[in-house]
């Protein structure tokens, strides 16, 4: 793809858009646009003025289930051409197929061996390997590195580390272990062009890794048809706190009460996705000085080591 880097953001939803997607480009990275739980055609399509002029490669991320549920969203981002397409969180693999069919290389995430072989039986051009201490959803089955060494020994094609990556020493370790590159989501989420909320920010910026937590209460609470499989790693607060595990108690006085705390960006009750390198974030800057920073330590280190 002619990428400098060896780093793709990952197309979280809500907060990487075409903004941040066009910055990590520029960077010499691949930036993706990330559609979430809510997406949209609409949503997409609002997004590709910002990386129409590019003349870099860019992705799209979309999830599986809101595909599904919207075929048009597939159509429309197929339409933009992007370098890389990745649907994820499903078992249907139709969709590859029509992105071959349309001259777009594919990614999927995957969870475990067994997912890394059925996504290449599917035909994916580049697996995903994300562990359990990555931010949003997914599921929780096993750490990265072992995960990554696992599925680097049963797959054939470029494979991206994902899951507690924040730092020069974490790029540089999943590199050393042979994967392609690295899928960083939570260190690109208080970049300056991130869509990220400032509130949402200091949250981020003063969290550390043990702040974490896998739970379902926000998805319930939303009535978001994520499968119990795939919780989402969040920063721990007092909604999580008084439902998890308890999400029988979660009423309407409750979903009312998490709507307006996310109206009014407050989280202490509304969600903030993050995955435990979250500690690594500890100031906001922009997607060239993350990309940076990370190649420029990993280089150090890997260099020290050969």
């Amino acid at each position: 793809m002619g990428l400098d880097a060896p780093i793709v953001n990952a197309p979280m939803g809500g907060t990487a858009g075409g903004v941040l997607a066009a910055a990590v480009s520029r960077a010499g990275g691949l930036g993706m646009i990330g559609m979430g739980s809510s997406a949209t055609a609409a949503k997409l399509a609002a997004e590709f003025p910002h990386v129409s002029a590019l003349e870099r490669p860019f992705g799209i991320g979309l999830v599986h289930w809101v595909t599904a549920a919207e075929p048009e969203l597939l159509e429309v981002a197929l339409a933009a051409k992007p370098a890389l397409l990745a649907v994820s969180f499903g078992d249907d693999w139709s969709w590859v197929g029509q992105a071959h069919d349309a001259g777009v290389p594919v990614a999927a995430q995957v969870a475990d061996v067994t997912g890394a072989r059925r996504a290449l039986d599917a035909g994916v051009d580049v697996i995903v390997a994300r562990g359990a201490e990555g931010g949003g959803h997914g599921e929780p089955r096993i750490g990265t590195l072992p995960l990554l060494a696992e599925v680097l020994d049963a797959v054939t094609v470029p494979v991206l580390a994902a899951g507690g990556i924040g730092s020069g020493r974490g790029l540089a370790a999943v590199l050393a272990a042979g994967a392609s590159g690295a899928w960083l989501g939570t260190a690109f989420t208080t970049c300056t062009e991130a869509t990220t909320s400032d509130a949402a920010r200091r949250q981020l910026l003063r969290a550390s890794g043990d702040d974490t937590e896998t739970t379902r209460v926000f998805d319930i609470a939303l009535e978001y048809p994520w499968p119990a499989t795939l919780p989402e790693r969040v920063l721990r607060n007092e909604f999580v706190d008084r439902f998890d595990g308890r999400d029988e108690l979660i009423d309407a006085d409750a979903r009312a009460e998490l709507a307006a705390a996310a109206a009014a960006e407050d989280y202490r009750v509304a969600p903030v996705n993050a995955g435990q390198g979250v500690g690594m974030v500890a100031e906001s800057r922009s997607a060239a000085e993350v990309v940076e920073r990370l190649c420029a330590d990993a280089e150090l280190l890997l260099r020290r080591w050969c």
